[in-house]
């Protein structure tokens, strides 16, 4: 909480026990009409004057609102928004399970989905000929989706939750590989599923601190308070039988966004329906935006631009798409002219064709259609008339053309669906109002333009530094986005301010002298002791601490790696690769001891943590446990088939106990999955001439 809302929540308690609710509403819209003659205070305003903007104010949960509003209640948790998230249950799934199986050619892997009673399952099976040489199934623990596009599932174990490799296309009705799964890069039951991915797909969960997929509760669905903020204080005024008159005054206890300017309406919308290249500002993380705030000063969107594109666009963009429509623009100019002899009190915003309250598969098509007609169906003279200045008969003219009453249908040519450029079979709404492009528009080469904030105008040289980078890492490595970044990060003169994002920048560059030096600048015991020692739910200087560990490694400085090692697992003691790497640095320095302790750790953490088994095992085997090392190996090979590490260290196994054959069986399978592994090319070599 900053020091003014602080200051703020104080005397508005001490106005409630004077003044009486009544009163405090009425004295604070009249402040917040005072700052609508103020540009761009509104926001402002309204984050001071919400109590529960508070840091005292708690989420209390959709079945304590559902108590006063049962009704909004009973239709919301119908809409896509409410059945974004459940456990996975026959009620929940939208799959069709009478051909549900796939084939990844690339990692000749098959996968079936089948129910067990009342329990959801998915089978990973390996065929040679017609005997399975391998299978694995897990338990489907949750649905995420509302079934409108797709299902995607999702498996926990001891709270660390991961994507599973089917999702279900509820438009084709068809499985296939999850968006990113496809074309070699299947990642099979290990895509970690982190906070940034949860807090928009469900409600708000129970993260654990230090981690990057470790929950200790998660909620079933996206839930009231995503949208009105959490509900503490308005549960407890209404609990002491305070009452508010909102037809005449705006209950300032929870956020209603009908009430909130059109930035701050758009906000709460973008805070989801914006996907893109999300960069959270210092100190931030996805928690921490609560609607009637402002977004950007918590998270700068960022997608990339492109002359000759406009036809293409990612799922979740609405909000950007929207606000590129000539009906938002010209409304929101309108709404903004104040000199103007008749501005409008209301722009075009999400909530014009889409109550949030109720499913879009239970509003009529009308509402839609009516909601262009409201401005495109008046006289020329009409008050409304900003947009294109027609009347019905004007529109019946331009449209004549198409079958009858089908001019009425705007949605179908002027929002197009299509296929998004980021999920496969799936079709939806294009957001960006306009004449339907031509085959000459569609068919220019498109051009790369920059990187741009959807929310934010004029980001800060460190936030943008950062947004390149990571379009660079999560996205497309073009090398031109690491230029960017350096551009930007030689604007900024502060070295401790931009340290985290330029060791990023030579890690991802393999740079690890620079990342040394970065370090040697900034003075290695004020580094180690002041600089990255942040907890935080993104683990950002755990990740910076990560990264300078690899680059002594790297430069072969093994104590100084180990040092920074720890220094990530003290920042993140739940993120298991930093303990792995910790690990492995033991085992080098020959501190088995202490290594094996932290692999157990991993494996009582994570029973599905493959390399912990593999290095274990390679530590019992050294050590003279080579039963105990196979038990580890088996176990690992089980998870997965093709681990090169695992394979390699099973083909050691056996050469300790003198079995060519076997040893020279996991070699080449090594080498028919990756035929370029020098290592296992090496070993195989030398079997030949034992």
């Amino acid at each position: 909480m900053t020091k003014t809302s602080f200051i703020f929540s104080k005397k508005t308690y001490v106005l409630l026990f004077f003044f009486g609710l009544a009163g405090i509403a009425m004295m604070f819209t009249n402040a917040c009409s005072s700052g609508d003659n103020k540009k761009n205070k509104s926001i402002t305003q309204d984050s001071l004057l919400y109590l529960n903007h508070s840091d005292s104010a708690k989420y209390v949960g959709m079945n304590t609102c559902r108590q006063c509003h049962q009704s909004i209640y009973n239709t919301f948790i119908e809409t896509g928004m409410g059945k974004s998230f459940d456990h996975a249950t026959r009620q929940k799934s939208s799959g069709n399970f009478s051909k549900a199986e796939i084939y990844d050619r690339f990692s000749d892997l098959h996968y079936r989905a089948f129910w067990d009673h009342d329990s959801l399952f998915f089978k990973e099976f390996r065929l040679e000929g017609r005997d399975t040489v391998f299978q694995r199934t897990e338990q489907v623990n949750y649905i995420i989706g509302s079934g409108q596009h797709t299902n995607s599932h999702m498996y926990s174990v001891n709270g660390y939750v991961y994507q599973m490799p089917m999702t279900f296309y509820t438009q084709k009705k068809k499985w296939d590989l999850p968006p990113g799964f496809e074309n070699g890069v299947n990642t099979r039951f290990s895509r970690k599923i982190g906070l940034e991915c949860m807090s928009c797909h469900n409600g708000y969960p129970d993260f654990v601190l230090g981690s990057e997929n470790k929950f200790e509760h998660l909620p079933t669905g996206i839930d009231c308070e995503r949208c009105h903020g959490p509900g503490s204080i308005h549960v407890e005024q209404r609990q002491t039988g305070s009452r508010i008159d909102t037809s005449k005054y705006i209950d300032y206890s929870i956020v209603n966004p009908a009430k909130l300017s059109i930035d701050a309406q758009f906000d709460i919308c973008q805070r989801c329906h914006l996907q893109g290249n999300a960069i959270l500002k210092e100190g931030r993380s996805f928690f921490d935006f609560k609607p009637g705030q402002k977004l950007s000063e918590y998270i700068s969107v960022f997608l990339p631009k492109y002359k000759n594109a406009d036809d293409e666009f990612i799922m979740a963009s609405h909000a950007d798409r929207l606000k590129q429509s000539p009906c938002f623009i010209k409304s929101y100019e309108r709404v903004k002219n104040k000199s103007a002899l008749k501005p409008y009190k209301e722009a075009m915003t999400c909530v014009t064709c889409h109550n949030p309250h109720v499913s879009v598969k239970q509003t009529n098509k009308d509402v839609f259609n009516d909601a262009c007609l409201n401005c495109h169906n008046q006289s020329s003279a009409g008050s409304q008339q900003f947009a294109v200045g027609a009347n019905q008969s004007t529109l019946q003219i331009a449209h004549s053309k198409l079958p009858t009453d089908n001019w009425k249908n705007c949605v179908s040519c002027h929002m197009p669906a299509s296929g998004s450029t980021d999920i496969p079979h799936v079709s939806v709404h294009d957001h960006y109002i306009r004449k339907p492009i031509s085959t000459n528009e569609k068919e220019k080469i498109k051009e790369f333009v920059g990187l741009f904030s959807v929310n934010e105008k004029n980001p800060d040289k460190i936030t943008k530094a950062r947004a390149y980078l990571d379009q660079y890492e999560k996205f497309e490595q073009n090398p031109v986005y690491l230029d960017s970044t350096v551009y930007f990060l030689d604007q900024v003169k502060d070295l401790q301010k931009k340290a985290g994002t330029l060791i990023k920048l030579y890690f991802i560059k393999q740079q690890y002298d620079k990342i040394i030096a970065t370090v040697q600048q900034l003075g290695p015991k004020k580094a180690y002791d002041s600089v990255f020692t942040r907890k935080s739910y993104d683990n950002a200087h755990a990740w910076s601490a990560y990264q300078v560990a690899e680059a002594y490694s790297g430069e072969n400085y093994p104590r100084e790696a180990l040092k920074w090692f720890q220094r990530a697992c003290d920042l993140a003691p739940y993120n298991l690769d930093f303990r792995s790497k910790l690990a492995s640095t033991l085992v080098n320095m020959k501190d088995l001891q202490k290594a094996s302790e932290q692999y157990e750790f991993i494996i009582k953490e994570n029973p599905k943590f493959v390399s912990a088994y593999s290095n274990l095992g390679y530590i019992k085997l050294v050590t003279g446990f080579p039963a105990e090392a196979i038990r580890l190996y088996t176990i690992g090979g089980k998870l997965d088939p093709d681990n090169e590490a695992l394979l390699l260290n099973l083909a050691g196994y056996y050469i300790y106990m003198k079995d060519k054959s076997m040893a020279r069986k996991q070699l080449e399978h090594v080498l028919k999955r990756n035929p370029t592994n020098q290592r296992a090319k090496m070993v195989l070599d030398q079997l030949k001439t034992i």
